[in-house]
């Protein structure tokens, strides 16, 4: 029989190298208004037996793939070579060893736990799993993992230190928002008291945090309090990254039929950024890296170290909106069609005069038009 193992749906961007352990299936809380991910799907713990069978197998599967290294003359090493080998389609290599030669491939340094929120197991279990992981695969220098800010408050300082000395590097947090009504309104299960607590024992535990914050999610009745209140618990805290997810409201999930029903009014574009600035003018005294990293975010080159960069991320927003309608129209199309990243990018011509085209043409066909197609583009990017 195969090696094979289990991998869950999602992993953030910044994972996209690491080997994926799934340690629970779903999420134990999967009430939040926005999200769709885990609907309709129980939450389990899987067994540290089952979870270790998993880490055993992506073990055979590398020295499998260690020995079609040597075969092939590169000395073990998972070379360009060696995965187009492995993912070739005629080839015998299954989804399984495709996995773990990629991820060999990016160096074989990193692990992710997956599903939504890992350290809701017994720490002794998770302890297991991470000794398991280092035993396993020696070159492992970094393990990561999701974790509600409650389940990570629950923890005591010990036991979150315990897992920081047994390998444990990073946890990334959907903090979402700072604001109370509003974690209320979108069924967090938290408050930014719990935030608060739950980051500061990660930070003092010496592991690396990473808090996730949705600018619009606060809609048109929350914009800047939402704005506010989520930059001052991210002053309490002071985690490591916060990283920009802009919201845009999908089918299935509860805020889009609070949508429908007109209970909730998204924001613009253009008003997302404004509370972005608002959040940014709010942070004072940390020294947070914002990130940018996420296709929905209208500006990617909104990034940088607090306090050295704060200017400098205000001044992107600044120099967007000197631009003129027409301009704004234009980035706006080239970014959600993935041909732009950065505002320098406008300066090139002949795309330039290809969107401008298409924009002429979604005005054309009148009010609304161009908004619902880029709507419609940024489906495909949930």
């Amino acid at each position: 029989m195969n090696p094979s193992f289990e991998q869950g749906p999602i992993r953030p961007p910044s994972e996209a190298g690491s080997l994926l352990v799934r340690v629970s299936r779903n999420c134990p809380w999967n009430r939040c208004a926005f999200c769709r991910t885990y609907k309709n799907r129980n939450f389990e713990l899987r067994s540290v037996e089952e979870i270790n069978r998993d880490i055993d197998s992506m073990s055979e599967i590398s020295e499998a793939l260690q020995e079609l290294s040597i075969r092939e003359g590169d000395r073990g090493l998972i070379s360009e070579k060696v995965v187009n080998i492995v993912y070739d389609g005629y080839s015998r290599f299954d989804e399984y060893h495709r996995a773990v030669a990629l991820w060999l491939y990016h160096g074989g340094e990193s692990v992710f736990l997956q599903d939504a929120d890992s350290l809701v197991m017994k720490t002794d279990d998770i302890l297991s799993v991470l000794r398991h992981i280092r035993g396993a695969f020696p070159s492992v220098t970094r393990i990561t993992t999701y974790c509600r800010s409650k389940t990570a408050a629950r923890k005591s300082l010990a036991e979150l230190q315990s897992l920081r000395e047994a390998g444990l590097a990073r946890i990334h947090v959907g903090m979402e928002s700072g604001l109370d009504p509003l974690l209320k309104l979108i069924h967090k299960g938290a408050t930014a008291a719990d935030h608060i607590e739950g980051g500061q024992k990660i930070r003092a535990a010496g592991i690396s945090l990473c808090e996730y914050v949705i600018p619009g999610l606060g809609g048109r009745l929350y914009s800047r309090e939402h704005a506010r209140e989520t930059a001052r618990v991210i002053n309490a805290i002071d985690p490591d990254f916060v990283r920009l997810r802009t919201l845009h409201v999908v089918q299935g999930t509860p805020l889009m039929e609070r949508m429908q029903k007109g209970e909730f009014s998204p924001r613009s574009d253009e008003d997302i950024l404004r509370e972005i600035k608002d959040l940014i003018s709010g942070l004072e005294g940390i020294k947070t890296t914002i990130v940018s990293d996420h296709i929905l975010n209208l500006l990617e080159e909104i990034e940088g170290k607090l306090p050295r960069d704060k200017q400098m991320m205000l001044d992107v927003l600044e120099r967007y909106f000197s631009l003129s309608e027409e301009q704004r129209l234009v980035f706006r199309l080239g970014r959600r069609s993935g041909i732009y990243r950065r505002l320098d990018d406008l300066s090139e011509k002949g795309a330039y005069g290809e969107l401008k085209n298409i924009v002429d043409h979604y005005e054309a066909m009148g009010k609304g038009s161009l908004e619902e197609h880029l709507s419609a583009v940024m489906n495909r990017y949930i």
